[in-house]
């Protein structure tokens, strides 16, 4: 693209070409053409950036989406962080106390959520446990357990709260280059309402699946499995019924369609991570544990779970000068609906 500069050095040149005169620099003449240099400019970059929204290998955000349109494809919301809260009063109830439906908790960096539903502290009892959603969607509500340590208004009678497993499930609204790859995706495999491709991208349309995957004659010809995984994991049953509902209704006739959880596999992780010499040995750690937990969601759902990747994912996170992994002792290979899982975590000190 040509510069300001070029432009008005061009406009130089003709214009003393054609009259035989040569503005002096500063004059009346010569500002008025590099402020037309200017201008002429700022149309290439215009025309540039609109030729880049003509395509969908280089537009971007409403652009983006409206390319994705045409190809019967919308850019996934982002989803919120679903969990649980453990409610604990100070002292044994002498009859039952309500948890308010919507009582909100938080974390330290001020991440709230809020209980779905009212929950219950039996008679008797010291603790209650009540379903929480994070108030805010994205990935910052996928904290770890024990992060939510505080009550906005505390109920009646409780003392304290917090989360005993990690909270997870949610997930950023899709980026371009998300987007972007399921849009070039319809072009390398055209959907023709019965093959994989058709299958992947209808469940790929609901917000909360994160990938999906197509088993072809897993009852013999004519029958077909749809395996979707969310950002936690495994789907709920609402999220399957939503899916199966959604193909019976495009499927083609005769077709035994079924919408299934994956299967999984459990996958434990011992490694010992060597700190760099002046960074907090505690908090080195506290990265790779994170780091580890934020790799398993379900978009590795049909991938194969690599010592090297692991690795990799280890060594990248700041403070680490060396690592070893114990387990697993090798490669897991797993088939296309099969979902890794975090079973156990350990992330020592090495020695």
């Amino acid at each position: 693209m040509k510069t300001v500069d070029e432009i008005y050095g061009e406009l130089l040149a003709s214009f003393g070409k054609r009259t035989g005169l040569e503005p002096r620099e500063g004059c009346d003449l010569s500002a008025r053409m590099y402020a037309l240099a200017a201008q002429v400019c700022a149309l290439y970059v215009q025309a540039d950036w609109a030729l880049r929204q003509a395509f969908p290998q280089t537009a971007e955000g409403e652009y983006l989406d409206a390319h994705a349109q045409l190809r019967g494809l919308e850019r996934k919301r982002a989803t919120a962080a679903q969990g649980t809260v453990r409610f604990t009063a100070g002292e044994k109830a002498d009859a039952p106390r309500e948890i308010p439906k919507g009582t909100v908790c938080m974390t330290a960096g001020l991440v709230r959520f809020e209980t779905e539903r009212a929950g219950v502290l039996e008679a008797g009892a010291l603790t209650a446990d009540v379903p929480v959603r994070a108030l805010e969607a994205g990935e910052a509500g996928n904290v770890s357990a024990g992060a939510i340590s505080s009550m906005a208004v505390a109920p009646m009678g409780i003392a304290s709260c917090t989360n005993p497993q990690p909270c997870g499930g949610g997930s950023d609204g899709e980026g371009d280059e998300v987007l972007r790859e399921r849009v070039l995706g319809t072009f390398k495999r055209l959907p023709n309402g019965a093959n994989a491709a058709f299958y992947e991208q209808g469940a790929l349309s609901f917000d909360q699946v994160a990938a999906a995957a197509v088993v072809a004659r897993p009852r013999g010809v004519g029958s077909v499995d749809i395996v979707p995984a969310t950002m936690s994991g495994l789907p709920d049953k609402e999220l399957l019924d939503q899916l199966q509902a959604y193909f019976e209704e495009r499927r083609e006739i005769a077709v035994d369609l079924k919408v299934r959880a994956p299967r999984t596999a459990v996958v434990n992780i011992t490694v010992q991570v060597e700190a760099r010499e002046g960074w907090d040995r505690a908090e080195v750690l506290s990265r790779v544990e994170r780091a580890v937990r934020e790799w398993f969601t379900g978009r590795l759902l049909g991938q194969d779970i690599l010592r090297a990747k692991l690795g990799s994912l280890i060594y990248d996170c700041d403070g680490v000068e060396n690592y070893a992994i114990s387990a697993p002792a090798a490669d897991l290979r797993v088939d296309s609906d099969v979902l890794p899982m975090l079973g156990t975590l350990r992330v020592e000190a090495k020695t």
